[in-house]
């Protein structure tokens, strides 16, 4: 039986901030790529949202970006490799603490926005990522687009890598993605859902060019934030399921 993990983005809000869709969304997906407050997120909403992942037996994985609040971690910074190997640490012990306070361990790291993208281009960057995962967590599965650099250099170090693609957002030839995703609100949710069978099934995917492009995927990224996404979500189960694709944790589908 095929079998795909499910992620997306938890524990954005902060302070006062209300955003994306957290409990609604847990009940589908089964990894959690949590913010540890670099680009958002809080340790209140941090406990929290590591207390829903148990709840609802969802992997808890780290989703470190640069220390970038205002801008949601979307800009890119000028940082150093050393500094982000000490940011992705900061934030990797931050989220692990509160793990342990729940007697769970850490599953998996996602950088998140601008730090992940850079990171599938730039071998300093990504080497840097990497490196504070190797020191802290050497099992520790990172997410990776399709034929990026941060996928090769994650082979070369011997760090199980799962290979990610995407719901909510247009893919290109390379398998990377297109940060806006055409449209605002999603309305076709079946087509949408169909689209992520496909690319379990044949691994194809149509790309933001209406091109078909060759792509692995052993997660599937849903935005939380995303209007919609609860919806989408459960269409995508429901898709998934009736095409015999079984929904588990990643670390059941990656060999540490």
């Amino acid at each position: 039986m095929l079998r795909v993990d499910l992620n997306c983005d938890m524990g954005e809000s902060f302070g006062l901030y209300d955003q994306g869709n957290d409990e609604e969304m847990m009940q589908y997906i089964t990894s959690a790529n949590i913010a540890c407050g670099f680009h958002a997120g809080d340790p209140h909403v941090m406990r929290k949202t590591v207390e829903l992942a148990k709840k609802y037996e969802v992997g808890i994985g780290v989703h470190p970006g640069f220390p970038d609040l205002l801008g949601f971690g979307r800009r890119d910074l000028a940082c150093t490799p050393s500094e982000v190997k000490d940011y992705v640490t900061y934030q990797m012990g931050a989220l692990r603490e509160f793990a342990k306070a729940y007697d769970v361990k850490l599953q998996h790291c996602k950088p998140h926005g601008a730090l992940f993208m850079k990171a599938m281009g730039d071998k300093q960057i990504a080497r840097a990522i990497l490196e504070a995962i190797h020191d802290v967590q050497s099992d520790m599965i990172v997410f990776s687009l399709n034929n990026s650099v941060f996928m090769e250099e994650s082979i070369r170090m011997g760090i199980p890598v799962a290979k990610e693609a995407y719901a909510d957002r247009e893919h290109t030839e390379d398998g990377s993605i297109v940060l806006t995703r055409k449209g605002s609100v999603i309305t076709d949710y079946a087509q949408m859902a169909d689209r992520v069978v496909r690319m379990i099934k044949e691994m194809k995917v149509q790309t933001h060019d209406g091109k078909d492009a060759s792509i692995e995927a052993e997660t599937i990224c849903i935005h939380g934030d995303t209007p919609g996404a609860p919806q989408l979500a459960k269409a995508i189960v429901e898709a998934l399921s009736n095409n015999d694709i079984k929904i588990v944790p990643v670390k059941h589908i990656i060999q540490s």
